[in-house]
């Protein structure tokens, strides 16, 4: 049962029910079942931590003693990091070993971050005033020193497993090695797979692996799960034989030579499926494209692949989902030049019909001279920018006489064209599909404004299409769709465009001086998503760079909107809305609104302790702010808070040289406000 997380409502759950919650969710994860093959040791060593903790939070229950203000934030903290500790190694348990393995680094350094975090919040525990036993603690002390002293672990034994995966995957650049078997077996057995049975759970899980990572885009780590389960699968069969009983074979002769070779062509396909790059395959086949072709999306796909799809009926790109506007077929010859390329750099053997010589300029060992494939590249490259050309143009003709479900369509295809590639957004532009696009912002249809919107921001890129754009009069529009946007994503994506367009200093002045520009970014940061919000606090930092626009973001009520985002964990923008502050902080009328809020200084104090390295920076810097010329309030306010000292010297101690040069600053200051008060 997944234990609640203490509610915020006022602040904290009650003492008792705080602690109840710890002994709860301490106990799930001491009884949980140590991982017993990939990290093992840093499991052990975390849930032997928090076992630990455990006997504290039971003394503090059987003290039925009131808590300590200051000890409540310490528990709050410690709860969270448990939670998360409980949640890594369910995470670990449940996904597959080799993943796993694959994995190792990146959890290693999970099972760090959570032992910093209970370092930190350890130290504002004030132990001294907690009554529990002597012996805990002694115990409580001694895990924090640990803490304090957290090191990135990686299991020597994890590290020469996954390095031995590495190398056996490696072989697969030479079609002359073979693999290891034995080794093969061992790194297998090592992870727990000993029977038939666990290596159908482990496709299974690798399988589960891919579903969970196809939703968030990651084409790449799909494509290494997929050579992971080819490895399983080969593995299966070379160890238990293809009846796959269970029973490994004792005699390697007892294979006929009929199942060997079929064996070896497993393994020659293996080894091939792991060498091709990416890029070179077809997303339908998943194998190396052999005439690669562009469809009117703009995604390449193999010919023969994607013809029979469109034969068997289909009308939809298979990659985007989205309808094909023409079924045309161009060819990809710069990627057919690369193909052909990396074949013979690999001895990857391909027929002259497929690849077709184009130059009769050739060395005597039959290959071409390097002036022959420059020549050929070269042909490629001016054949594929003329393909690009053909689709922009064809596209925005139907921008400019299509119906509005074909202008749809044409403003989603031409989004995707321009989203990669530099001359895509500078053909798409000459093609002349601003204006068209621009037009299309005050459509009644949400998704043709989602989708010219998103055009924009895409050609935006590109500095000289930035200077089009605002030509062409996007700016009204723009604005109109980031403050009554049919679509939070169209909103959102009109605050990425205004972020794009401001990198242009002209634009910046621009943007600034239109009247509901600012006003409807600071519409966004209050009503978006948590994207939404960045992109929002993003375009208002970027505009504030230019002075006079500085004004302007604090009137439309920036500042205290930016205050409360520092408390909302669920915003997700705390180093965003921080630098903002810090840069608003520089205008008097800024400095004037963030000194008036009462709150703002306590929570610059906690993020100094807990916040990012950057995050840390830039609230020393707006403390430093607030207490220079005419701050004294604010330094009373942070000399009688018992955080603020041992922050700043920690900060000076530890930070960043930027952080350390701030905090030493606003340290020699308070100690000029102190002294300047002893002598009064």
């Amino acid at each position: 049962m997944e234990t609640a997380a203490p509610t915020m409502a006022t602040g904290f759950l009650p003492s008792a029910s705080l602690v109840e919650a710890l002994i709860h969710i301490s106990h799930e994860v001491t009884c949980m079942d140590r991982l017993p093959y990939i990290h093992a040791r840093n499991t052990a060593s975390t849930i032997r931590r928090i076992k630990l903790l455990s006997s504290l939070f039971e003394d503090i229950r059987e003290a039925k003693s009131p808590l300590p203000p200051s000890s409540i934030l310490c528990l709050t903290e410690l709860f969270s990091t448990i939670r998360r500790t409980k949640a890594l190694i369910q995470e670990c348990a449940a996904r597959s070993a080799l993943w796993n393995l694959m994995q190792a680094e990146l959890v290693s350094r999970q099972f760090y971050a959570l032992a910093v975090e209970m370092g930190r919040a350890l130290d504002i525990l004030p132990l001294s005033l907690i009554e529990v036993t002597g012996d805990v603690r002694e115990q409580v002390e001694l895990l924090h020193k640990q803490a304090r002293r957290a090191q990135l672990f990686l299991d020597p034994n994890d590290r020469r497993r996954r390095e031995e995966l590495f190398q056996v995957m490696a072989h697969s650049n030479s079609k002359d090695l073979g693999i290891d078997c034995k080794k093969v077996e061992e790194i297998m057995i090592g992870l727990g797979l000993r029977r038939v049975s666990d290596y159908k759970e482990e496709i299974l899980r690798l399988e589960a692996e891919i579903q969970k990572q196809a939703g968030t885009g990651g084409l790449i780590v799909i494509s290494n799960i997929n050579n992971l389960i080819s490895l399983v699968t080969y593995s299966k069969s070379m160890i238990f034989g293809e009846d796959g009983n269970g029973a490994i074979e004792e005699d390697a002769g007892k294979h006929s030579m009929a199942h060997q070779r079929k064996l070896d062509r497993s393994l020659s396909s293996y080894l091939l499926a792991l060498s091709v790059p990416d890029e070179f395959r077809c997303p339908i086949s998943l194998d190396l494209m052999r005439d690669p072709v562009i469809v009117a999306t703009g995604h390449t796909y193999d010919r023969s692949s994607i013809a029979q799809w469109i034969n068997s009926g289909h009308h939809t790109c298979p990659k985007s989902g989205q309808k094909l506007i023409h079924t045309a077929l161009i060819p990809n010859f710069a990627l057919k030049s690369l193909i052909h390329q990396w074949c013979h750099d690999n001895h990857v053997p391909l027929g002259d019909d497929e690849f077709p010589s184009t130059s009769s300029e050739t060395e005597s060992s039959g290959r071409k001279s390097s002036a022959a494939r420059a020549v050929d590249h070269i042909s490629a490259m001016k054949s594929a920018v003329e393909a690009i050309k053909m689709t922009a143009d064809f596209l925005v003709g139907k921008l400019a006489t299509g119906s509005p479900e074909i202008q749809r369509q044409a403003a989603f295809e031409l989004r995707l064209l321009a989203k990669s590639g530099m001359d895509n957004r500078r053909i798409i532009a000459e093609a002349g599909a601003i204006p068209f696009l621009v037009t299309l912002l005050s459509t009644h249809d949400p998704r043709t404004q989602e989708n010219a919107v998103t055009a924009l921001l895409n050609l935006s890129i590109l500095d000289k299409n930035k200077v089009l754009i605002m030509e062409a009069g996007a700016i009204d529009g723009i604005v109109d769709v980031l403050q009554m946007g049919k679509s939070m994503e169209a909103r959102e994506n009109a605050a990425a465009a205004i972020f794009s367009l401001s990198m242009v200093d002209e634009c910046k002045v621009m943007i600034g001086a239109h009247p509901k520009a600012i006003l409807a970014l600071v519409g966004l940061l209050k009503e978006g998503t948590t994207t939404g919000k960045r992109d929002a606090a993003t375009a208002i930092f970027n505009l504030a760079v230019y002075n006079a626009n500085k004004v302007s973001v604090v009137d439309a009520g920036a500042v205290p909107l930016l205050i409360n985002l520092l408390m909302d964990d669920k915003a997700g923008i705390t180093d965003d809305a921080l630098a903002l502050l810090m840069l608003l902080s520089a205008c008097g009328e800024g400095l004037k609104e963030i000194r008036e809020n009462r709150v703002v200084g306590s929570i610059l104090v906690d993020l100094m302790r807990f916040g990012s390295p950057k995050g840390k920076e830039n609230s020393v810097a707006v403390l430093l702010g607030m207490c220079r010329n005419g701050g004294e309030e604010m330094a009373r306010r942070l000399l009688i808070n018992p955080r603020s000292i041992p922050s700043l010297q920690s900060l000076a101690s530890d930070g960043s040289p930027k952080a350390r040069r701030k905090a030493d600053s606003l340290l020699r200051l308070l100690n000029r406000y102190c002294s300047q008060s002893h002598h009064a």
